[in-house]
């Protein structure tokens, strides 16, 4: 979550207890007639719960991805959740109440009241994930509005790097020599060229891809390369499984790939390896690196592609992605990204 999200939760989280607590208070002196500084003490610990039990709610909300399910699955876990933190907070006001002296045990323990007050609180708690749910919704919503507007203009640009003309040439001619020598080889290189083509040209209203599915790009692409350099390229990967639960941008890892090969294997002559590595982080993050051997240098940016990668990058994510590039020991040059989860935006 960005910064600017962060602070605006919990000054809506503070807020917005608080309120309800100032009401709680008003609607006491309005009854009572007087200001009972116990019951406003009260009412301040009670608003403090709601906030730690609202907040330790979101957190599960998240981590369980509920933003992805469908309505009606949906509402049976906010219903069940909610008629749990009401009892929660019935409960949980009781050592308060009892130092306040608010504490009355034939009332406290008195199923009926027990009942009313976990509804109040229940019905508190759903108000509650009605706005944080359409919130995130509504966010979503707008975020996708404000990348159709511009995903054409990037995606001309990202088709001309995603399209190499060159990339296009050497497949075509490492496949050409192939027809006399392995025609069964050469067909399955045809076959992986035409997969590339045809998620090239099917990317044209995809903000986002599934992780597997760009990695099978990634792989036929690899594979065609094999085919050029032959033994001059080594190609390791170190997948992460639960890599599939994410979504990325179309392309982005080949064209960082391609960068990898282009601007470092191809340089040298002995060839060198290429690795992708990935890594779901305790925060559920997905941390691409991808590993070439060569030098990274300020000749070395990777143009149109690169450039195109990192403005993909903010646009989808803000200040939640990154990618850097760095000179590794061993003649070797890293690239890694970072993107949060989908769902946690």
């Amino acid at each position: 979550m960005s910064s600017y999200k962060e602070k605006l939760y919990w000054g809506l989280q503070a807020g917005g207890w608080f309120l309800h607590g100032a009401i709680q208070v008003a609607a006491n002196f309005l009854d009572a007639g007087v200001l009972d500084i116990q019951r406003l003490i009260f009412f301040l610990y009670e608003a403090v719960l709601c906030l730690l039990v609202s907040h330790i709610y979101r957190q599960w909300i998240n981590r369980n991805k509920w933003l992805s399910l469908n309505m009606s699955m949906l509402l049976i876990r906010v219903v069940t959740s909610v008629l749990l933190m009401g009892l929660i907070m019935y409960f949980l006001r009781i050592p308060a109440s009892i130092p306040l002296h608010l504490f009355n045990p034939m009332l406290a323990f008195d199923v009926t009241h027990i009942f009313g007050q976990s509804i109040y609180y229940a019905i508190i708690f759903f108000l509650w994930s009605a706005i944080y749910f359409i919130y995130n919704y509504f966010e979503r919503y707008n975020k996708s509005l404000k990348m159709e507007a511009t995903v054409k203009e990037i995606e001309l640009n990202n088709l001309k790097a995603q399209l190499n003309p060159h990339f296009i040439f050497n497949a075509m001619n490492s496949i050409r020599a192939l027809v006399d020598e392995n025609p069964a080889k050469s067909k399955q290189a045809i076959t992986q060229l035409s997969n590339i083509l045809r998620n090239s040209l099917g990317t044209e209203k995809k903000g986002l891809t599934k992780f597997n599915d760009e990695l099978k790009v990634v792989k036929d692409y690899l594979s065609l390369e094999s085919i050029r350099f032959e033994e001059r390229l080594k190609i390791e990967y170190d997948i992460d499984l639960e890599s599939s639960d994410f979504w990325v941008p179309p392309f982005m890892i080949q064209t960082l790939v391609e960068n990898g090969i282009k601007h470092g294997i191809a340089q040298l002559t002995e060839g060198g390896t290429i690795s992708i590595k990935t890594k779901v982080t305790e925060n559920d993050e997905l941390k691409i690196q991808i590993s070439n051997s060569g030098q990274y240098t300020a000749e070395k940016k990777g143009g149109l592609g690169l450039t195109n990668t990192i403005q993909r990058l903010k646009l989808l994510y803000g200040d939640a992605a990154y990618l850097k590039i760095d000179n590794e020991k061993n003649n070797s040059v890293l690239t890694e990204v970072k993107i949060p989860h989908l769902y946690n935006l």
